[in-house]
């Protein structure tokens, strides 16, 4: 048995738990878009009987040769809106409809002006240092505000954090966490935009988010746990992305250049002085693979085609 939007009904909990422990137990699928009614009130969260997944945007993998990664960092990789006539429109109506019928309904917060104001601030924080300071002077509220405003954003499954490696650091190392919206689609639709906005700025945030959210959904389905992480030393060297785990251990840069020049190179060279044990990469806009100090620079497009949780990163590169 499946029900969707579970958590538009609590008390549902209560009547499922019976029927799993009844003479004729049943199995059930249950989904939402939020689980904040769930874990703050006092819902029946099934202990010991419950399996938790997530469910992510499409991957590449997953459309096969449908996958357009221009089109991605356009209209993102909701299915909803990847399948759409007129996926544009789709993803303009995509935060409004957040708005108004799940803050709302679920009377998340009264000031629906501050948070839609909220939601363009944090998103100039896209694919990069959270400072949640900046982003209460931006949408004009209260600290405090904007950190209850981040807990309803991830409560809803709309963003995701990343924290700095940290292990075995030999170096000093920033202490914010990266910001990412969940599908670069979203962010593009999101960001506001003028004649001061660099274009090729914004489409460089899409781009690490879009390897950010494929990295995030590898980590989740994959059988054998692994955690996302980024690297980045007080003196400014930065990698965008480090996957760790007991059976990975790479660190990823992004570029949106369609050449590589070696000094896109040092920072994932300092890393690996580091730590020698870790598998490096540098992801860019050509069409060409190339090794260039022991560093294997990708075509952007290639890489996010063969990232499959069933297998290794790499494989079949």
């Amino acid at each position: 048995m499946v029900i969707d939007e579970v958590q538009k009904v609590p008390a549902l909990l209560d009547v499922v738990h019976q029927l799993m422990e009844g003479d004729r137990p049943l199995r059930f699928i249950l989904t939402g878009s939020s689980a904040r009614k769930l874990r703050r009130g006092a819902a029946n969260l099934l202990a010991g009987r419950l399996t938790e997944q997530h469910m992510h945007p499409f991957m590449a993998a997953e459309l096969g040769d449908a996958f357009d990664l221009q089109r991605s960092l356009e209209v993102g990789l909701v299915p909803l809106v990847w399948s759409a006539l007129e996926p544009e429109n789709t993803l303009r109506a995509y935060a409004s409809l957040y708005l108004h019928e799940e803050v709302q309904a679920e009377a998340l917060t009264r000031q629906i002006g501050a948070f839609a104001r909220f939601l363009e601030a944090i998103s100039l924080s896209h694919g990069g240092l959270l400072n949640l300071s900046e982003v209460a002077r931006e949408c004009q509220v209260g600290r405090k505000t904007v950190e209850s405003y981040l807990i309803i954003l991830e409560d809803l499954l709309l963003c995701f954090r990343v924290p700095v490696f940290t292990r075995r650091a030999k170096r000093i190392l920033v202490a914010h966490d990266k910001f990412f919206y969940f599908d670069a689609g979203v962010y593009r639709s999101i960001r506001p935009k003028g004649p001061l906005d660099q274009p090729e700025s914004i489409e460089g945030m899409a781009l690490e988010g879009l390897v950010a959210q494929h990295l995030r959904a590898w980590a989740s389905y994959r059988k054998i746990p692994a955690e996302l992480f980024y690297w980045r030393t007080k003196s400014g060297s930065e990698v965008d992305f480090v996957l760790y785990g007991a059976d990975v251990f790479v660190a990823i840069e992004v570029k949106r250049s369609r050449t590589v020049h070696s000094s896109d190179l040092r920072a994932l060279k300092a890393f690996k002085e580091d730590y020698p044990e870790a598998i490096v990469y540098l992801l860019y806009m050509g069409q060409e693979a190339l090794k260039i100090s022991d560093v294997l620079c990708l075509p952007c497009d290639t890489f996010l085609k063969t990232l499959h949780p069933s297998h290794a990163i790499g494989d079949g590169l």
